[in-house]
């Protein structure tokens, strides 16, 4: 790595570190409920970044780097939204009062960006390495967005985790979330707090999710530097994304199919890649025509409630 990219390298991360000091130390540095405006609010923040980030990508590494990035971003930004569902359903299993969310949220995307950070390094390694392996990502990209089709509704069961379930062996969990702290003291010494037990749970499932998203952006780019940021930048707008749409989730009931179709279509965009590349102009247009289709085809056509008859034999 040349000394100039180095430097890139620390100052992105700079700037990251500062913002989630500026986030814990300033903002919230008492916990509180995240209303809708203060969340639509660091969306756009997050946005905006991202949007001015790419436009420096654009003066700094050209036009096709700058598609890539956006291209990314976007990509990755669609299959965070799956991230959203499985938070808020851990939130309602766990009962987490509505003003710890954000801590839980703040800890698991810090935890999040590390674990994406290595995901990156072994998936570029490993292309540059064994130039076949591109074929079993893109295989196994076609296999999950089919999966994601034919999948009705999001599950989770966080007391099946065999993490949650190891845990409780070797550390006992007090009932109630004890001001909000991961771990407090008690007669049987030092004890875990369910709050403790929804971060594993977060941290374990995005494993899961990086497994998707990594190839998924690498079928983009291997430009280690332009799949970090994008995955950052997602990451990042993800916490405040929560909150800004928590009590919408239902409405977008289709947005599965959309992202089945994106992660379909990058799988044969990587298999194929040997023998036609896709131009990324292309490829942001389509992941961006899939996406706006599935929102208003959940609008257009919304989620039917069960009629009372069906509500009260259930």
């Amino acid at each position: 790595m040349e000394s100039h990219e180095l430097l890139f390298w620390i100052g992105f991360n700079l700037f990251v570190f500062a913002m989630l000091a500026i986030d814990l130390g300033v903002l919230n540095r008492k916990a509180h409920v995240v209303q809708f405006r203060e969340a639509l609010t660091w969306t756009g923040v997050w946005i905006a970044l991202a949007t001015s980030f790419a436009i420096g990508v654009y003066f700094w590494r050209g036009r096709p780097v700058a598609l890539e990035f956006t291209t990314g971003y976007l990509v990755e930004l669609a299959l965070s939204v799956d991230n959203l569902f499985v938070f808020l359903l851990v939130f309602r299993f766990f009962k987490v009062p509505g003003q710890f969310q954000h801590k839980v949220l703040f800890w698991g995307i810090l935890g999040a960006l590390v674990m994406r950070g290595i995901f990156i390094y072994a998936g570029v390694a490993l292309i540059h390495r064994f130039h076949w392996i591109i074929y079993v990502f893109g295989a196994f990209l076609i296999y999950t967005g089919i999966k994601l089709a034919l999948q009705k509704e999001t599950e989770v069961h966080p007391e099946n985790n065999p993490v949650i379930r190891w845990f409780r062996k070797v550390m006992p969990v007090t009932h109630d979330y004890v001001g909000g702290k991961f771990f407090t003291r008690s007669q049987m010494g030092l004890c875990a707090t369910p709050l403790f037990l929804v971060l594993l749970v977060v941290e374990t499932t995005d494993v899961l999710f990086a497994a998707d998203s990594i190839p998924a952006i690498l079928a983009i780019t291997r430009d280690s530097f332009i799949v970090y940021t994008s995955n950052v930048f997602a990451i990042m707008g993800l916490r405040s994304m929560y909150f800004a749409l928590a009590g919408m989730m239902d409405i977008f009931h289709h947005l599965h199919y959309g992202l089945s179709a994106i992660l379909t279509f990058i799988g044969v965009k990587m298999l194929i890649s040997t023998f036609f590349i896709v131009p990324t102009g292309w490829a942001l247009g389509i992941v961006a025509a899939v996406l706006a289709l599935s929102v208003v085809a959940s609008l257009v056509f919304p989620k039917k409630q069960p009629t009372l008859v069906q509500a009260e034999s259930e």
